[in-house]
């Protein structure tokens, strides 16, 4: 067989796309982009989506009659006033986390604010720092105690804890509940509360079921159901990201209390 035949056959054989018309490849791709969406919209944004449930109220929230907020700046200006008189299904927004600090660095510019605001409008407040993996847990626990006062009455500091950290060189998940951990037993000599610690059920069994976690109060990220999947211990529950209630533009974050009014007055900083 002569090399001039041997390039040839293999020119031909490189694969059956080089033998499919390049209309025919080109209306494939629209195929399946226009699928892609429609099945993102009817999921996500349409009507009888989750979140179109979530947000226009056809998903009925999980029974409970504690319930309140978590905001950032994200919430943007927010009237306290119409806050303090507003209600979620029935029930009055009794407290809410407000993002205070990330990583070794960033301190939310809405943060004074909102909580002076809290305080003042008589709903109980907590301030929560966002985790980042850029810096030792060390110094992002020492910036949050400096940039956060937190008094009697609030709720104990809180650790948002979601990053990915398989995606992310030379940071493994031992590293990650070891930084974790230097935070949390930080932060808990500094102001004499065991912290709050935030994240999806998903990620806490993936990442931090170590029994070195469960003396913390667990705070528990799981939206669009009307009961939880996890069978252990949690303290507040992050139900939905798509709320509504007056004196917050747009959507924010509603969260239940496992517990009555006094168990969340027991949970409150003391002198």
């Amino acid at each position: 067989m002569t090399k001039k035949k041997t390039r040839q056959r293999r020119k031909r054989g490189k694969g059956i796309f080089r033998r499919v018309p390049s209309h025919l490849l080109w209306g494939l791709l629209v195929l399946v982009v226009v699928v892609y969406v429609i099945f993102f919209y009817k999921t996500f944004i349409g009507p009888y989506s989750f979140r179109w449930k979530a947000i226009y109220g056809d998903t009925d929230y999980p029974a409970g009659t504690v319930r309140g907020i978590d905001i950032s700046h994200y919430q943007q200006d927010i009237d306290w006033e119409k806050v303090r008189n507003a209600d979620i299904q029935g029930a009055p927004v009794s407290f809410v986390f407000i993002k205070a600090t990330e990583g070794a660095d960033k301190f939310d510019p809405n943060f004074n604010y909102n909580f002076h605001e809290a305080r003042k409008n008589g709903i109980v407040r907590g301030a929560y720092h966002f985790f980042s993996t850029k810096s030792s847990a060390k110094s992002q626990a020492e910036f949050f105690c400096h940039m956060v006062g937190l008094d009697e009455g609030d709720l104990p500091p809180v650790l948002d804890v979601e990053t990915e950290v398989d995606r992310i060189s030379d940071y493994s998940r031992d590293q990650l509940r070891k930084e974790v951990l230097v935070w949390l037993q930080y932060v808990e000599r500094h102001y004499g509360v065991p912290p709050i610690l935030y994240c999806s059920y998903a990620f806490r069994r993936h990442y931090l079921s170590d029994p070195a976690f469960a003396p913390y109060p667990f705070w528990i990220a799981h939206y669009y159901v009307k009961e939880l999947e996890y069978k252990g211990s949690w303290a507040f529950w992050q139900h939905t990201d798509a709320g509504h209630v007056d004196g917050i533009p747009g959507e924010v974050d509603i969260d239940l209390f496992n517990g009555d009014s006094d168990a969340l007055e027991q949970l409150l900083i003391t002198e």
